[in-house]
């Protein structure tokens, strides 16, 4: 803008010096000539304004024993059946806004707060799940319901069940004779997620009874009973699964084949690639060492294949969990700093890496927990 002030001398115009220099008339004046600021002027009261006396009428109101629990709307329509007016139902929340009493006024309950369920298994018969899931028919809009229970350790089908809807009886008739059948003692742990038949009295009272305890997923959380969902996977995505059955019998004449493969023909690939029923029924040492020596005489006959060594079969897992707990063992230094098993992985690692050879990036070995939601604060109203 300076520019085209000096730009601009006798007998040239600013129109001129302008469009010379390319430059908007507008743009120059506004620059050159600022608006006024705002003088802060304070904006007069409406005339329609509740006065001071008014407003305290309101309040008084409000915080009465009668209505101290009541929202606006209800106050305003009990005064008015009453023939007193006193404000319209945004005016008394504008009031109540000012003095910050535009929260619930009724009594609330404060959310749940689920503590996520830890399991581990290191035997049969400790922890069976459960779910039932849906199967569909050739009738639209109608579905069959199966009743599954698995043994966690060995993911051995120890029950299940088929039926046209899903009912606490059912569920209940279903555990009492799974549990006779296996001969459980007291001990036993049953999880499942928080469906109506889970958490139904029936079928709690049937199981304090047998002196078997409950566990339950959290609200909203899929992957709190992985097993049972994981096996319903597996049931439906078989070759031969039919899509959608004609009936009873023919829902339970294929999940009886179905159950019959899975417990003996299923090489499991979460238990080492042994059936469910070696794991339940205690045949995995027996069956390990018909394994190993068929790997000991292929490495006898040819150990050039075997680049890594002399082969070992695989054992199932000593422990199955769900939601293992992440606990990491602390040691304290002289210096006050704290150590875990991933930094003294990491300090180990240190020592024995080769000279010349750079350090990789150590990242955090588990997520950070999540945050748990807080309870709300709740003012006190006064009465």
């Amino acid at each position: 803008m300076d520019l085209v002030e000096d730009f601009v001398a006798p007998g040239v115009s600013i129109v001129g010096a302008c469009a010379a220099l390319g430059v908007s008339r507008a743009t120059l004046y506004r620059t050159t000539s600022p608006p006024p600021l705002p003088t802060g002027r304070q904006r007069s009261p409406s005339p329609r304004r509740l006065s001071d006396d008014e407003r305290q009428a309101i309040v008084a109101v409000m915080h009465s024993s009668e209505f101290v629990d009541q929202p606006p709307m209800e106050v305003f329509a009990n005064l008015l059946s009453r023939g007193i007016y006193l404000a319209s139902i945004r005016t008394i929340y504008r009031v109540l806004a000012a003095l910050g009493e535009t929260q619930e006024r009724r009594n609330q309950r404060l959310p749940h707060v689920h503590a996520k369920p830890t399991l581990t298994a290191t035997a049969p018969n400790q922890i069976w799940t459960w779910d039932i899931t849906k199967l569909a028919t050739v009738q639209k809009g109608v579905f069959l319901h199966a009743y599954v229970i698995i043994d966690l350790f060995s993911r051995y089908v120890v029950g299940w069940m088929v039926a046209a809807k899903e009912c606490k009886h059912l569920a209940a008739q279903l555990f009492a004779d799974s549990v006779a059948r296996h001969g459980i003692e007291p001990g036993l742990t049953v999880h499942s997620d928080r469906g109506a038949a889970m958490k139904s009295d029936t079928l709690a009272q049937l199981l304090a009874t047998l002196g078997v305890d409950q566990s339950f997923s959290r609200p909203h959380v899929s992957d709190d009973n992985p097993f049972s969902e994981s096996q319903f996977k597996t049931l439906k995505y078989q070759p031969d699964y039919p899509g959608f059955f004609t009936g009873l019998l023919h829902a339970r004449g294929w999940l009886q084949s179905f159950f019959g493969w899975h417990n003996d023909g299923h090489q499991h690939s979460g238990l080492a690639l042994f059936t469910p029923a070696e794991v339940f029924c205690g045949r995995v040492a027996v069956v390990h060492a018909v394994r190993q020596e068929a790997l000991d005489l292929a490495y006898a006959a040819h150990p050039e294949r075997f680049t890594g060594g002399r082969p070992t079969a695989a054992l199932p897992p000593a422990e199955v969990h769900i939601n293992p707990l992440e606990a990491r063992a602390l040691t304290i230094d002289g210096e006050g700093a704290a150590f875990g098993a991933s930094d003294l992985a990491a300090s180990t690692s240190e020592s024995n890496r080769p000279a010349g050879q750079t350090q990789k990036a150590v990242h955090a070995t588990a997520k950070p927990p999540r945050r748990e939601p807080l309870a709300a604060d709740h003012a006190a109203l006064p009465s």
